[in-house]
């Protein structure tokens, strides 16, 4: 864990993928910044720490999500997953999945899958030339689309177990894009003994934090939806909710970790 953000690396501009506008922030490069990645530029540190001013435990719940994600993706391949999406991958910062779960069997196919295009020209570069390893540019909200591509172009088994990683990403979906619909059709396709690893902004965040957050955002790509755990329980009918069940993701993990202002509710699901 990086302890001073301070302190970060910065990619060397000569680096910049192809599409990749350096000074213009993204989302995504923030996010490897908080947590201590190397691709991401000035004009993303800034933002970062605007962020860090107004609610100073975002690097904090950061690192605590990618902790749980790790986790919860290893526990798939302790019990014999080989196949991993992830959906609304970032750009990679270790430890990515692909290292953790290769780690348990180097055979694991991973499919890094965002629709940011920013993202996929990082994960391109970064991720094209390993094994197993797939970028793929595509939208959770076109389910069908995921599905039919992840099978062509990585050789993804749906008669197997598969995992898939949607952590960072559920509240993003509106009311009117349906996310129940579009997680009934991965559950559909999956086989028995597969995974669904998720996360999702909770209703029980700070009230200040969810009403600026949501007014900041209003109208744009970055707009978020908090939930109740009711609500986003009903997403997964189908699923076996694995102890600790839906809770904030610091419940999920070892030691005494901090409580955050904001709240992300962590649940990991199995397909019998």
């Amino acid at each position: 864990m990086i302890e001073d953000i301070e302190g970060g690396a910065v990619s060397d501009v000569k680096r910049v993928p192809a599409g990749v506008d350096p000074s213009k922030p993204n989302s995504a490069r923030v996010y490897n910044y908080l947590l201590g990645g190397k691709d991401n530029y000035e004009v993303d540190q800034m933002l970062a720490h605007r962020m860090l001013q107004i609610a100073p435990d975002t690097k904090t719940l950061a690192w605590l999500v990618r902790k749980f994600m790790i986790q919860s993706a290893q526990l798939a391949a302790d019990a014999g997953v080989r196949q991993f999406i992830d959906i609304g991958a970032g750009i990679p910062a270790s430890p990515s999945l692909h290292e953790a779960v290769q780690q348990i069997d180097a055979s694991s196919k991973v499919v890094a899958v965002d629709y940011d295009a920013v993202v996929f020209a990082h994960n391109t570069a970064l991720l094209a030339q390993l094994p197993r390893v797939t970028p793929m540019l595509a939208d959770v909200r076109r389910p069908d689309d995921i599905i039919e591509r992840v099978q062509t172009e990585a050789q993804i088994d749906f008669s197997q177990p598969v995992a898939i990683v949607l952590v960072g990403v559920l509240h993003y979906i509106m009311d009117d894009e349906r996310p129940a619909e579009i997680i009934a059709r991965f559950h559909e396709k999956l086989a028995p003994g597969s995974y669904f690893i998720f996360t999702h902004g909770s209703d029980e965040s700070d009230p200040d934090f969810i009403a600026q957050s949501t007014a900041q955002a209003a109208g744009s790509t970055a707009q978020v939806i908090f939930r109740s755990r009711v609500e986003v329980a009903k997403y997964f009918d189908g699923f076996e909710m694995l102890e600790p069940g839906l809770v904030p993701v610091q419940q999920w993990l070892d030691g005494d970790t901090p409580k955050t202002g904001l709240v992300l509710i962590g649940g990991v699901g199995r397909k019998n």
